[in-house]
């Protein structure tokens, strides 16, 4: 088995998100102060690496080296500066007209993973990631403020066709929900 700070950041990895050292305990069945002694030295096996061991609060993630922000920034700009293509506007269609909207419900209705495209439209301030009520794991996708002021509209019901649209995909969703049960 490898050591628990290996474990810890393999977490940290998969997770891509901050978590809560608690959370950490409960995942790895540890006591808190052996979770603490662990980020310790995750943290110092880190120096000199281009990730770094992030501490807020309780909360830990990985990040980058702050030595290579400008590495970062010249990569983060090119992203920024790419069409957002056709996958791109498909799923910020779908948050438009059903949002907020899981990412599982996102790819459902495109058929594929959009974790990428998401990452991609969160970053350029498209979309705004709220906590889901309903389940404390995952988020709630919406559109951003930009976005509504980039389109030149005040409110989502302004969209074209905004109904018949939703009732369209409302169809979509609940017709395959039906043949889902029928086919168990």
């Amino acid at each position: 088995m490898l050591s628990l700070e290996s474990q810890i950041e393999a977490i940290l990895f998969f997770n891509n998100e901050p978590i809560s050292k608690k959370k950490l305990s409960t995942i790895l069945e540890k006591e808190l102060p052996d979770i603490e002694n662990s980020l310790g030295i995750l943290e110092e096996k880190l120096k000199d690496r281009g990730i770094v061991l992030l501490l807020k609060d309780d909360e830990v993630s990985l990040g980058t080296a702050p030595e290579l922000s400008s590495l970062i920034e010249s990569m983060r700009k090119e992203e920024l500066n790419r069409d957002l293509g056709k996958a791109g506007l498909e799923t910020l269609s779908i948050i438009l007209y059903k949002g907020p909207i899981t990412r599982a419900k996102i790819d459902y209705i495109r058929g594929v993973n959009s974790n990428f495209i998401l990452r991609n439209l969160h970053i350029r301030g498209l979309i705004e990631r709220i906590p889901n009520p309903d389940d404390q794991r995952s988020y709630l996708y919406t559109s951003s403020f930009k976005l509504l002021s980039f389109l030149g509209i005040s409110k989502i019901e302004d969209l074209p066709e905004y109904s018949e649209t939703n009732k369209e995909l409302d169809k979509f969703t609940n017709n395959d929900k039906k043949e889902d049960n029928f086919n168990e």
